[in-house]
């Protein structure tokens, strides 16, 4: 008599199938095969990109011509949305009674000129309502804590700030060859690495004061002609052309390939600047950050190094101060010539 607790589980006991026995078919090899290559995307019927290719061959076939837009796929249509980037207001403001006041006498483009509230009028404010007035250009009178927020809170707007677009650049050829076109010798300073608005704006004071035509800056790594660099310039900005080089290294050498002099400033230069020769001739003089100096390509290109003689004490000269030095050395030496 069996005993209840060994009693066998339901289920436990596998039951032999009745008949011949069936193989499993080759389902074994096959999974050990592995699966084909996966399709083309567009050899998938019901991928988008295979939808795709349907519609371009019947269209081909029907003998339509590509107009360059993507084929209507079926389906339901979606709502598009347009997935650019919208474009901020990338206008400047120029601050400064004398900056506002250059900008408006060479007739650039403005857009609104601010003015706080009870101003203090002195001749250059009278000058610059009158001329805003006759251009009929927008005044608009603001609170000055407005204007500081406007100008932005380390601006010395002296209660006047203008909205300009944004700056419109020269191409370096065209800048030089308009140069050459007038009849004048050459003077241009490119900038090469320098980051410092500040510096800019004091470059393009000089390059106006001793005789200049105009600034290169690159496209990259380089400041731009910002509100900073406006106001440094104390208006100067709006007389003295800045021009924009996708490369400098290839501008360098264009502007050698038309009798170009190309000098570059360096504390290890291995002219001096008193001993300068080419000084008379059409040159470009390239400035470089006052932390590492000239690049190494725009290096190997340049004419002529030259550097500044200063006291031992000092390390090195300011980006601005340095292109200052250089261009009133350059011009002294053009105005001795031309008394000879």
């Amino acid at each position: 008599m069996k005993s209840p607790g060994n009693k066998p589980r339901a289920g436990a006991v596998r039951k032999a199938r009745k008949g011949p026995q069936v193989g499993s078919g080759g389902q074994g090899r096959q999974a050990l095969e592995g699966k084909k290559p996966t399709p083309k995307a567009e050899d998938r019927p019901y991928h988008p990109a295979g939808k795709r290719k349907a519609a371009n061959e019947r269209f081909e076939a029907a003998g339509g011509k590509r107009t360059g837009k993507k084929p209507e796929t079926s389906g339901p249509a979606r709502p598009t949305r347009d997935r650019s980037p919208k474009s901020a207001d990338e206008s400047e403001m120029v601050t400064g009674r004398n900056s506002v006041l250059e900008a408006l006498r060479a007739k650039i483009p403005v857009t609104t000129l601010y003015m706080a509230a009870r101003i203090e009028f002195d001749d250059r404010v009278k000058e610059i309502l009158q001329l805003a007035t006759s251009r009929g250009t927008p005044i608009l009178e603001v609170m000055r804590p407005e204007l500081d927020r406007l100008a932005g809170f380390d601006s010395v707007h002296q209660g006047v700030a203008l909205k300009v677009p944004p700056y419109e650049y020269a191409h370096p050829i065209e800048l030089l060859e308009k140069i050459i076109s007038r009849g004048q010798v050459p003077l241009l300073v490119a900038l090469d690495g320098i980051t410092d608005p500040r510096n800019l704006g004091a470059i393009i004071r000089s390059v106006a004061a001793f005789g200049g035509q105009g600034v290169i800056v690159p496209q990259r790594r380089s400041v731009g002609l910002t509100a900073s660099a406006w106001k440094t310039s104390a208006g100067a900005a709006a007389r003295t052309p800045v021009a924009m080089a996708g490369n400098l290294t290839q501008t360098i050498k264009s502007f050698k390939e038309r009798g170009v002099f190309v000098l570059g400033l360096d504390g290890g230069g291995d002219v001096s600047l008193p001993n300068l020769q080419l000084a008379k001739e059409p040159v470009l003089i390239v400035v470089g950050s006052e932390g590492k100096g000239l690049s190494r390509l725009v290096t190997e290109n340049c004419d002529a190094v030259v550097s500044i003689p200063i006291n031992a004490s000092t390390e090195s000269l300011n980006a601005g101060i340095a292109a200052s030095v250089t261009l009133y050395e350059i011009s002294k030496l053009r105005a001795a010539a031309k008394k000879k």
